[in-house]
């Protein structure tokens, strides 16, 4: 009976380290909940200061912006913590979007549609991303 290489053993131990690639349903909803998120920010910006601002120059209200901040960096960290508590912070969002786009005149109620289209694909994302990441295993 022969005994392993120690080069073997140490290519066996390097490569059970080696992380294995992501399924594609969470590299594809990471995707999305980060796009999305950033979509949400940029148009929350550019609509409260520019595009359609509630007064001529921008108001206070772009700051509405700040929260979907916070959870930008443990989405792109992929904590699964912070799909889960995001899919539930975006229906502030997506109501904001709701209540504006059947109450404001027509550009800002048209911000208000692409608002709420962002919201649901970043719910789905996330919904996706911690469904597909916890598997099989904690479906029931």
């Amino acid at each position: 009976m022969s005994l392993p290489s120690p080069d073997a053993s140490a290519a066996a131990a390097d490569a059970s380290r080696i992380p294995s690639a992501p399924p594609a349903g969470v590299a594809l909803s990471r995707r999305l909940a980060v796009g999305s998120l950033l979509g949400l920010i940029v148009l929350g910006l550019a609509w409260e200061l520019w595009l359609a601002p509630l007064r001529p120059g921008g108001s206070w209200i772009a700051l509405k912006v700040l929260p979907l901040c916070i959870p930008l960096a443990g989405i792109l960290r992929n904590r699964m913590y912070t799909y889960r508590w995001v899919s539930l912070m975006v229906w502030l969002y997506f109501t904001e979007g709701v209540v504006r786009a059947w109450s404001d005149p027509a550009p800002s109620s048209w911000l208000a549609l692409a608002e709420i289209a962002l919201c649901l694909v970043l719910f789905a994302a996330c919904a996706l991303h911690v469904r597909t990441r916890l598997g099989p295993r904690r479906r029931r």
